[in-house]
């Protein structure tokens, strides 16, 4: 078993639209967050909660990793939300607007007093001008944290700043949030991609997203999925050229040479490490799909 998990995309699925729960179990996404927060009225709260929490338990998603996002901290049915996901034991817990590790610290609380499993994850959702102010912390603060999730709609609007292609307003903010999941080793997913339409639009700041260093995006529609999977695997040309530097590095250890090159190019540990994590993700993705 590969030590990656992939999590090239991350699909938001409305936790109390029946149809959307069904289609879900076909559609070849890595992972899916069933909604409780933005995608539910206030009044169909209690019943997406009840609805989630079934689909987790049902077995009918196959390898997928199943996740429940929850309403915030700050709302009156967050510690309900969080008692009732604890219990279901998915994959990890999705909460918005995560601020500080007192957040962090609170939400732990309370999945914890509500005997919520080992395997289950906390997942931190970054989309407030605080919480890039506190990426690190929040990043560092729980061994049960293991993704932090952009929410590039709110952040942009709580900044003032504009949803632009290529996203300049934001790279600032994107960039220290990757670089606080680097330092505290955990995974980070881009922010969705309102426009389900613009396709070409969407496939641009997926690729931006995987040069910028981000595992996966979150999204909203299931014609993004293959887009974004694509964007976020290592592709043929990448996999190859992987195990032909690794070949030739095994080659010149075993000759002891110091110095190899490999299609012109001069190889260092570095080229090495990064060869062995494409085929590492490529065999995760592999093993997904069979």
């Amino acid at each position: 078993m590969s030590e990656f998990q992939p999590r090239r995309t991350a699909l938001y699925m409305p936790g109390a639209n029946d149809k959307a729960l069904e289609k879900a179990k076909g559609l070849p996404v890595d992972a899916i967050i069933f909604d409780t927060e933005d995608s539910v009225a206030p009044d169909m709260k209690a019943v997406a909660r009840e609805k989630v929490a079934a689909a987790v338990a049902s077995g009918e998603y196959g390898r997928r990793e199943l996740t429940i996002r929850v309403n915030g901290l700050d709302t009156e049915w967050s510690v309900d939300d969080l008692r009732s996901a604890a219990q279901a034991g998915p994959a990890g817990i999705v909460v918005p607007k995560v601020n500080s590790a007192a957040d962090v610290a609170r939400i732990e609380e309370i999945i914890e007093g509500a005997g919520v499993p080992d395997h289950t994850a906390i997942w931190a959702m970054l989309e407030t001008p605080t919480a890039i102010e506190n990426a690190v912390e929040i990043a560092t603060s729980s061994e049960r944290l293991a993704v932090l999730v952009m929410g590039t709609n709110d952040l942009a609007k709580e900044l003032r700043a504009a949803l632009v292609p290529g996203r300049a307003p934001l790279l600032w903010g994107l960039g220290r949030c990757v670089n606080a999941a680097r330092v505290a080793g955990t995974a980070i997913l881009d922010g969705v991609y309102n426009d389900v339409k613009d396709v070409e639009g969407f496939t641009a700041e997926c690729v931006q997203g995987a040069q910028m260093g981000f595992d996966g995006k979150t999204i909203i529609h299931p014609g993004q999925v293959e887009p974004c999977n694509t964007a976020y695997s290592p592709s043929e040309d990448e996999v190859e050229f992987s195990k032909r530097v690794i070949e030739a590095f095994e080659a010149a250890l075993a000759e002891g040479k110091g110095v190899i090159t490999v299609d012109g190019k001069q190889i260092e540990n570095l080229h090495v490490d990064n060869a062995r994590r494409a085929l590492a993700i490529a065999d995760a993705i592999a093993a997904l799909e069979d």
